[in-house]
């Protein structure tokens, strides 16, 4: 028995005493999906349930074909399906996989892919107009993506609905940039190979373009604050790139902070929405750390900084913070010569790379692939230079081609690309 499949079985086995009263263990099935198990008891949701409009109570109204038309056409999601497509559908073709764009409470706007894998995917119900929020069809990654406001992956026997323990997803929520509301999920949904980790990682990536999209069309270009010099103001600073530890610079003095504690101030940068209590302690570790733990370490983040950086109910920041991290994203938003930089910068790492916190790992993968993505995009032959002599550069197979494309014929750095993608192509089977 494979690995894959006995962890299947392990956690069928605990699903099956879930339903029949019995609390799993601890180790048998992630905190997060147990949880979302418990609600989905909890609401009297169905395990049977295969249609998800028409069986669930709590599904909202049902739309005609012509009411669903124009509210799709109009939903702020929509507008950036031709990216999702450009990044992910075209490379999931004829894969047996689905991606799918939902609204706010969880509704299929749009399910993308070949016709045999979304008429596999009717036969659960997965199809456009249909709802498969956590409230209506029970534990599934669009669902949950919505209730906990992160990444999260939904493997076979972690779903609520019996019918669905044949598929696996892998979905993140989509905030809009000016509120910081969440307006829908992007989802991955197909088989195993939706199960592994990369399916994740993937979405993730996407959708990090897809609110940078979002932000870029919802900047005003009247207001001078867009085009400041420094971009943060006069307000407090975060450092926790470089290599002197993380520090906290308050306009005023400067002082050192825990990992933790930088991890925490990070993570609130990253959400202005805010997170609450059990969403921060599943950004801080894998299954999640004590509530109690997480109050404590607010309260002496507070002591520590003061009392009116950090708000609560939900947690975030109450002050204007600006970050090397912020200034990264601002170097790879601009592109050009700001490439390099944050190659180097990407490349001290910093927390990004001490930290473990699934938090912050999931920020590190967003920026590493965001660089990466303009890199080859660019095209500009030092930056591509730069990218492939880098730690995270070094054994990319596209940026190395991408750098011999661009390199003129007879250039002996050309010889030098082509020899490293040979070398690749043996080393990894490409």
């Amino acid at each position: 028995m494979s690995d894959a499949t006995a962890v299947a079985a392990r956690i069928r086995r605990a699903y099956e005493d879930f339903l029949s009263g019995v609390t799993p263990p601890t180790d048998t099935v992630r905190s997060v999906v147990r949880d979302s198990w418990a609600r989905s008891l909890k609401r009297g949701i169905d395990p049977g349930i295969t249609d998800s409009v028409a069986v669930a109570p709590a599904a909202p109204p049902a739309m005609s074909d012509a009411e669903f038309a124009e509210y799709r056409a109009a939903h702020p999601i929509t507008a950036v399906r031709p990216l999702v497509q450009s990044l992910m559908v075209d490379a999931i073709a004829d894969s047996g996989v689905v991606v799918a764009l939902t609204d706010q409470v969880g509704r299929l706007l749009w399910i993308e892919g070949d016709s045999d894998a979304r008429d596999k995917a009717g036969r659960i119900n997965f199809v456009e107009g249909s709802v498969w929020s956590e409230e209506v069809v029970g534990t599934n990654a669009p669902g949950l993506a919505l209730a906990v406001d992160q990444g999260v992956q939904v493997v076979g026997p972690e779903h609520f609905a019996g019918a669905v323990q044949e598929w696996s997803c892998a979905a993140a929520p989509v905030h809009d940039p000016v509120t910081g509301h969440v307006i829908g999920v992007i989802d991955v949904t197909g088989g195993r190979e939706v199960a592994a980790p990369f399916a994740l990682a993937a979405v993730r990536s996407v959708v990090a373009a897809v609110e940078r999209e979002l932000h870029s069309t919802a900047i005003d270009l009247a207001d001078p604050k867009v085009f400041s010099a420094s971009g943060r103001g006069a307000g407090p600073r975060l450092s926790v790139l470089g290599e002197g530890g993380y520090r906290w610079d308050s306009g005023v003095g400067t002082r050192s902070l825990s990992r933790r504690h930088a991890e925490i101030l990070v993570l609130l940068q990253a959400h202005p929405q805010g997170l609450n209590t059990e969403q921060l302690a599943l950004h801080l570790a894998e299954d999640g750390i004590d509530p109690v733990t997480v109050r404590a370490e607010i309260s002496r983040l507070r002591r520590d900084l003061g009392p009116d950086v950090v708000g609560s109910r939900p947690y975030r920041l109450t002050v204007e913070l600006g970050s090397d991290l912020a200034d990264l994203r601002g170097q790879v938003a601009a592109g050009g010569s700001g490439l390099g930089t944050a190659i180097a910068a990407l490349g001290r790492g910093g927390l990004l790379v001490e930290s473990s916190a699934p938090g912050i790992v999931e920020i590190f993968e967003e920026l590493r692939e965001d660089i990466r993505s303009r890199v080859i995009a660019d095209g500009e032959v030092s930056v591509l230079r730069t990218w492939t002599s880098s730690a995270h550069g070094r054994d990319d197979l596209v940026a190395w081609r991408r750098l011999e494309h661009r390199l003129p014929v007879g250039h002996p750095d050309r010889a030098v690309a082509g020899g490293r993608i040979r070398l690749l192509d043996r080393r990894y089977g490409v």
